[in-house]
């Protein structure tokens, strides 16, 4: 290929496509799905407040933990290879997860799954980036890709309200393995393989300063959460946070490191990054709440509540559509930042639900905030694969994934704890209710339900009421704080990104072709 040539996609690449947003979809539905299976998983496994959050967030930390460290392999070993490796991979640990008998066995089945998760989604990206040279067609990819992610994490609470109607909370894992086989099936068939001869080896001490780093920092924060401010966890935060500064002073000062710090001077980049970081933050924890919320607070079934959150995956579906067409004539800067404004009025919108009624206050708020991000999810990720040198596109999209899996995962925890507290802080128990019972339910919503299926009359009542009632001023907490850090985002995008023209006056960067191709 000439290198001041742009060649456009054909069939085989758009059909490609199709095969990369797979694994892209289900990682996202993998994060939401367990929303609504969450009643159902305590009453089951009666995990504690602590593991309850561990199931839901290890997943996704050990995905954003390994993403970097996957991107170069891939580009070592091969990114459809590697793509393939983990597809079968997570299709194995979505059975363990599945059949898992106890927390402890279901927190270490999702931590398989974030592994394998982690070798899929540097490969998606990259490939798109190396299949699809011409701009335009790039950004269309980059939509129908973001589609996928997000309108995986929207629509996944629909198909677990499916099969948690008629099936056991771990079917809801099930779904990783006719996915995984699809795209073993199809995959060497319509992706070609790349991989770069120049890429420098691995550095095992990166990889374990950055895993560590984050495990330890997370760690700390659960322990601080469930069990009060102490000496050890406080250490624990303090030294993820010092392991944090040695990873970046290490990748100073190597010849090829794990995560190139140079991207970083970019302003269109770091600008990009630090607004999709935020956003993603709010979307999987403010979901999770109003999953409960709808469940266990209204008293909504998993397939009612899964029917709800269709909407909210309209209203992204329309926005990542109709983005690249505003774009066109729009600054970035103009399209993300008053969409986010719009997303963060959404989520202000949550926090009026109150625990006799609330159901039209958060459907119509979650429809706001995704058809407000939307624009984000695309624009920006554009901008961020978009800015970095040719040579560095595969840095860019670990960075990207990276973000997006660690943002939403962080957003998980930082308000599942928020409303775990708020939760113990503003339960007042009913006189008279056995010491078991009351333990349980004061550790959380689904334990207050699981305690009160086991009483009768008045006395369960009484306690659905008190847990609704504490619940629901979690929720509202949460949501305020959402807003807030929805409009930081905005901020963020009017003030960095102001100097950023419209697509259409933007002149074309000429690709060149892709570091040594492999016949497929």
């Amino acid at each position: 290929m000439n290198a001041n040539v742009i060649t456009k996609a054909g069939r085989r690449e758009w059909t490609g496509l199709a095969v990369l947003v797979l694994p892209t979809l289900l990682l996202s539905i993998d994060m939401s799905v367990l929303h609504l299976a969450v009643p159902m998983l305590s009453a089951d496994l009666r995990p504690s407040a602590t593991q309850l959050l561990w199931i839901n967030d290890i997943y996704g930390f050990l995905v954003a933990g390994f993403l970097i460290t996957m991107g170069t392999l891939g580009d070592r070993i091969g990114r459809r290879r590697l793509l393939l490796i983990g597809g079968a991979a997570f299709g194995l640990a979505s059975l363990l997860a599945a059949y898992a008998p106890s927390a402890e066995s279901l927190i270490a089945a999702r931590a398989l799954l974030g592994i394998a998760g982690a070798t899929l989604m540097p490969s998606t990206l990259s490939l798109i980036s190396n299949m699809f040279h011409d701009p335009g067609q790039r950004t269309v990819a980059i939509s129908l890709w973001m589609t996928g992610f997000t309108g995986g994490m929207v629509l996944g609470p629909v198909v677990g309200g499916v099969l948690l109607e008629n099936f056991w909370w771990g079917s809801v894992f099930l779904l990783g393995v006719p996915v995984m086989a699809v795209l073993l099936v199809a995959g060497p068939m319509l992706l070609p393989e790349y991989r770069n001869p120049g890429a420098g080896r691995l550095d095992v001490a990166s990889v374990l300063l950055s895993l560590t780093a984050i495990l330890a920092m997370i760690y700390g924060l659960k322990e601080i959460t469930a069990y009060g401010l102490a000496l050890p966890p406080v250490l624990t935060v303090l030294a993820g946070l010092a392991l944090g500064v040695a990873f970046v002073r290490r990748q100073r000062g190597l010849a090829d490191p794990l995560l190139d710090l140079k991207l970083f001077a970019e302003r269109k980049f770091s600008a990009s990054l630090g607004t999709l970081m935020l956003t993603i933050l709010v979307g999987p924890g403010i979901g999770l709440l109003s999953a409960q919320y709808l469940q266990l607070v209204l008293g909504l079934s998993p397939l009612e509540a899964g029917l709800w959150s269709l909407p909210p995956a309209v209203a992204v579906t329309v926005g990542l559509v109709v983005s690249p067409l505003l774009a066109r004539r729009l600054r970035p800067a103009v399209v993300i930042g008053v969409g986010l404004l719009a997303g963060a009025a959404g989520v202000a919108l949550i926090a009026q639900a109150s625990s006799t009624s609330g159901l039209a206050a958060v459907v119509i708020g979650q429809v706001v905030f995704f058809l407000g991000a939307s624009p984000l999810m695309v624009l920006g990720t554009d901008l961020i694969v978009g800015s970095a040198p040719p040579e560095r596109s595969g840095s860019a999209s670990s960075l990207s994934e990276t973000v997006q899996e660690f943002g939403g995962a962080f957003g998980l925890a930082l308000f599942g704890s928020i409303a775990t507290a708020v939760y113990r802080a503003r339960l007042t128990l009913p006189e008279g209710l056995p010491a078991e019972e009351a333990a349980t339910a004061g550790d959380t919503l689904g334990g207050a339900a699981a305690a009160a299926g086991r009483l009768q009359g008045p006395a369960a009542d009484a306690l659905l009421d008190a847990a609704g009632s504490a619940f629901t001023s979690a929720l509202q907490t949460a949501a305020m704080i959402s807003a807030g850090i929805v409009v930081l985002a905005a901020g963020v995008a009017f003030v960095f990104l102001r100097q950023v023209p419209p697509t259409a006056e933007q002149t074309p960067d000429l690709e060149p072709a892709p570091a040594a191709p492999v016949p497929s």
